[in-house]
């Protein structure tokens, strides 16, 4: 089969297609013939190997993740002992965050972090669900109507739908990112947008909610951005500001009646299977920007990893 790998970390230009010999189901696993693969900003850093937390798979050589690719949807090809949930033919989709291995032909994957595919919705559309929409959920959840929420790099995949179900849930949604996502932003029901590198997010407001998809700033900046009550969230970022938020921030926040810390999401299909229901009813829309062959995979992580991506981009691996 073929298969994007990578054998050290750098620029994309460690990636090569090669043939691999095809995976065996072990026990509880599935052997899933994959038909799309969407991008996620966590390939991106297991390819760079940072932040330093992306080294997970191997401190000094991707050892455990060769095959980057953790969102796929595709059929069942053949199950491993103990497997009940599924059989052969069977539409599945899921994130595979610990095997990965979804820039492949096929990949295996534990039985759990799998669901049935919506007959509604196209492989492609399935494969931008997973880690993207158990972020959205998530984040989003708890939000009261009349808050003032601010997602930072809201134009990415999990902004994509996070915009819609906090203005779904009554918030007043500021997204931010670079100034050629704003119209985008916009587009998913924004009421206000901002282009951070011509402003100061933490210095508007203040808001009752803050999530941080890609937090680089100081917590304290992040703390007099905060409505007295409010909470800050960080899901991704570099690990000094995780740190500095899980620390400093915190405490800073309880002294002056802000909650700064990081959001913890789960992965699995109850946590983002809810969203795949709320986009076949037609309540939220999902967005590809691009799509690519399994032979460009360098070329789509690049454009995810840059910061250029509206939205979602998948590879399609079965054309």
């Amino acid at each position: 089969m073929r298969a994007v790998r990578y054998d050290r970390y750098g620029p994309p230009e460690v990636l090569r297609v090669e043939q691999t010999p095809q995976p065996t189901p072990r026990a509880g696993q599935v052997l899933v013939r994959v038909a799309a693969t969407s991008i996620n900003l966590s390939d991106w850093e297991c390819l760079r190997g940072r932040p330093a937390y992306a080294r997970l798979g191997g401190l000094r050589r991707p050892v455990r993740t060769p095959v980057l690719g953790s969102d796929i949807a595709g059929w069942v090809e053949a199950v491993g002992p103990g497997v009940t949930g599924f059989r052969a033919g069977d539409e599945v989709y899921g994130d595979n965050l610990v095997i990965k291995g979804g820039f492949a032909e096929y990949a295996v994957a534990p039985e759990r972090v799998l669901s049935p595919k919506p007959a509604e919705l196209t492989f492609a559309e399935a494969s931008t669900l997973p880690q993207a929409g158990a972020i959205a959920l998530h984040t989003t959840s708890g939000i009261h109507p009349g808050d003032r929420v601010l997602i930072n790099g809201a134009g990415g995949g999990s902004g994509m739908f996070a915009i819609p179900l906090a203005v779904a849930a009554g918030a007043h949604v500021t997204g931010v990112d670079n100034a050629g996502k704003l119209d985008f932003m916009r587009s998913l029901g924004a009421n206000e947008v901002i282009d951070y590198r011509s402003q100061d997010f933490t210095r508007t407001g203040p808001y009752d909610l803050i999530v941080d998809l890609v937090a680089h700033r100081s917590p304290f900046a992040y703390r007099r951005a905060l409505a007295r009550g409010g909470r800050y969230g960080l899901v991704g970022g570099g690990v000094p500001t995780m740190l500095g938020v899980a620390t400093i921030g915190a405490l800073a926040g309880l002294i002056t009646g802000r909650r700064l810390g990081i959001m913890a999401v789960q992965s699995g299909p109850e946590f983002f299977e809810p969203l795949a229901q709320r986009c076949v009813d037609g309540g939220v829309t999902i967005r590809i920007d691009r799509t690519y062959p399994l032979a460009d995979v360098a070329e789509a992580l690049t454009y995810v990893g840059t910061g250029h991506a509206l939205g979602k981009v998948v590879v399609d691996v079965a054309t």
